[in-house]
């Protein structure tokens, strides 16, 4: 297939969903036959975190939204349906107050600037957002000196981090603080790998006996707690901050909500309107976001339950495999047979029964990426649509 860059990618791939029982699919129940592939609302998309709304389904949602709950306008992110998605945040995360923020690199940065004080170095994952992905602003705006750990791993030891903080006191000439750690679960450039909790649990409590102060990047932090088996407080109440992302699997525009304790979250509204992110109003965000946080962890539970019954079927047919990866969360690999046609194959599926699957990666797989679209048909019409592609790309 031809390469497509990640963002451009998302943008060509736009999802929507319609309110119902679970607020994630459609309002009608599934249908076997008669799926129209070109109507975004009805393809089950195996390549997001979530559902990314196409213009007009989002401005119906936002309807569907405002016959439920009347939505309110905000003044700069506070009041309103904001205050509503706000306290919500405090609430799931067990933090004493929360601050919109327009995006998570704002929101990581100045997180880590303000815990880590005078200090000027921050401790990282070296294949975290914080470190690859969000141009060396900690370094050239924020005069931080990130220290990379775990190279292209989703984790890190304690061990590790023991050993980075004791050569850093002894073979520098000049020793300079380590002021923060920023942990990132899961990681998007590792699939999406967890960061296991028992060594969160041991790392954060480490950084408490040394004064280090702790932020959790948590973009996808209730696909890390879906997947394993825990709850999204089991991870956040380790760490002094924790960001959470709007977008990636609930529904806004973009927009990241800034977790953590009160004395901390005062100092951000200035902060924000020094870097430019003072928004007027964001109540669409808000909106959005605040619907489908309320039952996020069900609509996943049940996005995984039915994804384990359909790999289990699709693993049958014969020509395909799919396996999950280590320490994965919600992306798994599928392998083609080589005499298959994956790009005729991914070709039929997409135009034919509106399915959409991931590209051939590097290592000779595509990736299976669950979220809630696998909710908008049952298993037997997925299996079946992937049994007649199989044939067209023999």
């Amino acid at each position: 297939m031809t390469y497509i860059q990640r963002r451009h990618f998302l943008k060509a791939a736009s999802l929507s969903a319609l309110a119902g029982a679970l607020p994630w699919a459609s309002k009608a129940a599934p249908r076997r036959n008669n799926v129209n592939p070109e109507k975004d609302s009805e393809r089950v998309y195996f390549i997001n975190d979530g559902i990314f709304y196409k213009p007009v389904d989002y401005i119906e949602q936002l309807q569907l939204i405002q016959q439920q709950h009347a939505i309110t306008r905000d003044f700069y992110g506070s009041d309103g349906t904001m205050k509503e998605l706000l306290d919500k945040c405090c609430e799931i995360t067990g933090k004493e107050a929360a601050i919109y923020m327009p995006s998570g690199t704002l929101a990581n940065q100045l997180a880590l600037q303000v815990l880590s004080g005078d200090h000027p170095k921050v401790i990282v994952q070296e294949s975290s957002h914080v470190y690859r992905d969000e141009a060396d602003a900690a370094q050239t705006i924020f005069n931080k000196r990130l220290i990379p750990l775990g190279k292209d791993k989703a984790a890190f030891t304690l061990e590790e981090l023991k050993q980075a903080i004791s050569w850093h006191k002894t073979e520098e000439a000049f020793e300079a603080p380590i002021g923060a750690l920023s942990i990132e679960t899961p990681v998007r450039r590792c699939s999406n790998s967890f960061f296991p909790l028992e060594d969160i649990n041991a790392i954060t409590a480490y950084c408490r006996e040394l004064g280090i102060k702790t932020h959790l990047d948590g973009a996808r932090l209730h696909i890390s707690a879906a997947f394993t088996g825990t709850k999204v407080i089991d991870y956040t109440k380790n760490f002094d901050t924790v960001y959470l992302c709007l977008y990636k699997y609930l529904g806004a525009q973009g927009g990241a909500v800034l977790c953590g304790e009160k004395k901390v979250i005062d100092k951000m509204p200035h902060l924000l309107k020094v870097h430019g992110g003072g928004i007027f109003t964001n109540w669409g965000n808000a909106a959005m976001a605040l619907h489908h946080l309320q039952d996020i962890d069900k609509v996943l539970e049940e996005s995984i339950r039915k994804s384990n019954a359909l790999f289990k079927e699709l693993n049958k047919i014969s020509g395909i495999k799919i396996s999950p990866r280590e320490r994965g969360t919600n992306i798994f690999d599928l392998y083609f047979d080589q005499q298959i046609d994956t790009v005729k194959t991914a070709k039929w599926l997409r135009e034919e029964k509106g399915i959409i699957v991931g590209q051939p990666q590097s290592y000779g797989a595509s990736r299976m990426t669950v979220n809630p679209t696998i909710l908008r048909r049952d298993n037997a019409a997925i299996t079946d649509a992937f049994s007649k592609a199989l044939r067209h790309g023999s």
